[in-house]
């Protein structure tokens, strides 16, 4: 058990029968009344932020949140399929549940798979990948104002903006978490 006294940046805990992860913590103690603990706390679930209070002396059970890389073997058109490279043990996931996280993510890439008790809540794909950009319009010749961009469609299907000097058949680094354009490939 955990007790609110002991909360930290990052502890994840089971609190009425919801899992959360501690976002933010403060020890209070005011001139008058008992002290409390004031936390911001992120459903690890649903990504739902609250801010909640909690006495000192409350306790409550610890989360244990199973982290696994896993290799993205390919979509199947409704599933998305990965392994274990370690036990070969093989899972699919829905394209509902995951499918936000796998825009920018090609077979054979290595991502983090994160479970609660044997469910699998939310996959992590690498921070930046390397694709081919498969079609884009030719710059215009003349049109180079500062911070020009076009639109350009990536092997994975993904749509992001480019600079004009980008072309069809060009590698290019993407960020999985903005989603945007980093630097050639």
């Amino acid at each position: 058990m955990v007790s609110a006294s002991d909360f930290r940046n990052g502890v994840t805990l089971e609190i009425d029968g919801q899992v959360v992860q501690v976002i933010e913590f403060q020890h209070v103690k005011p001139g008058k009344g008992a002290a409390f603990v004031r936390t911001k706390l992120k459903n690890v679930i649903n990504g739902g932020v609250t801010e909640r209070t909690f006495r000192p002396t409350e306790k409550f059970p610890p989360a244990h949140i199973d982290r696994v890389d896993m290799q993205y073997l390919y979509d199947d058109g409704e599933m998305y399929n990965f392994m274990n490279p370690e036990t070969f043990e093989q899972i699919a996931l829905s394209h509902e549940q995951i499918a936000d996280a796998m825009k920018f993510v090609k077979e054979n890439e290595t991502c983090r798979v994160d479970s609660y008790q044997g469910k699998v809540f939310s996959v992590e794909p690498p921070l930046k990948v390397t694709l081919e950009v498969t079609h884009t319009e030719p710059g215009v010749k003349g049109n180079t104002a500062t911070g020009a961009t076009k639109p350009a469609t990536l092997e994975t299907g993904a749509e992001i903006q480019v600079p004009l000097f980008i072309n069809t058949g060009d590698k290019v680094i993407v960020s999985t978490q903005t989603g945007s354009y980093e630097s050639r490939g």
